[in-house]
């Protein structure tokens, strides 16, 4: 598939939940937000079926995000279904890592080939700190078993300030290194600025070679993190809503009032 500016479309980011664990500082307020209606939310059967006509249409990789996507009940099952559409070369997730330790293996066996981790300290005070209540030491025992698992490669996800490396970093960095994981900086964006750079280590944030799509888990296809174009599936079908979105997808990114980090993913 090819968008108005000769872009490839590849690439699919599934949010299947808006909840979330933590709250860290950069994506979620203290006080929490006000969540989709469970209602509203799209059911297994719809990202699946969603899932089947992006692959037909050229669709190969699949990553599945949140909010924190093993805090929806039933992920593992969502990831088999998925993992069996013929087509789809990749299939990864990005996962805050607080329950890897128990989701490793069944997530393994469904079919899920790639993971990516947050991780910006490895301080628990620091951590806690930052994801207001979390515990690092479950992070990484988590890391341990999915590596033990088996899953290659693990990328660890670190927010940093723009242009700036601090020492929590630097020991993310040797922590990475020492046990085989890649590291990707991402640094920190402003949706509503329309504030965000090239993601070191990795391909996001660069728009002249953009090749996504993201389906938001109340099933809004979206074009662009930083713009306030949706198309719903459930109103024109999946086929018309991934058209719609990849013939007005943007040039570049400009900014968003309606796109949450906690809702559409990273």
């Amino acid at each position: 598939m090819k968008d108005p500016f000769n872009r490839s479309i590849n690439y699919l980011r599934i949010s299947v939940t808006d909840k979330c664990n933590l709250r860290c500082h950069y994506c979620m307020p203290a006080e929490g937000v006000k969540l989709i209606r469970h209602e509203d939310l799209l059911s297994f059967e719809e990202i699946t079926e969603f899932t089947r006509t992006a692959v037909a249409m050229g669709i190969d990789k699949v990553r599945l995000t949140g909010g924190e996507p093993l805090v929806r009940r039933g992920i593992v099952s969502l990831v088999e279904k998925i993992a069996s559409i013929p087509g789809i070369r990749d299939l990864a997730m990005s996962t805050n890592g607080i329950f890897l330790d128990t989701f490793s293996r069944p997530l393994w066996e469904a079919g899920m080939q790639r993971l990516n981790v947050s991780l910006d300290t490895l301080d628990p005070e620091r951590y806690r700190e930052i994801t207001r209540g979390g515990d690092v030491a479950k992070v990484l025992r988590g890391l341990q078993v999915a590596k033990e698992t088996g899953f290659s490669p693990i990328k660890i996800n670190t927010v940093v300030r723009h242009g700036q490396a601090d020492p929590d970093v630097k020991r993310v960095q040797a922590y990475a290194e020492q046990n085989g994981f890649q590291i990707r900086y991402i640094s920190t964006m402003n949706l509503e600025k329309g504030e965000f750079w090239a993601v070191s280590g990795g391909d996001g944030g660069v728009c002249s070679k953009c090749n996504r799509l993201r389906l938001t888990s109340d099933g809004l296809v979206k074009p662009c993190l930083f713009s306030d174009l949706g198309y719903s599936i459930r109103e024109l079908g999946a086929k018309e809503a991934i058209q719609q979105a990849i013939k007005n997808k943007p040039l570049k990114g400009t900014e968003s009032h309606s796109n949450t980090f906690y809702a559409v993913g990273g």
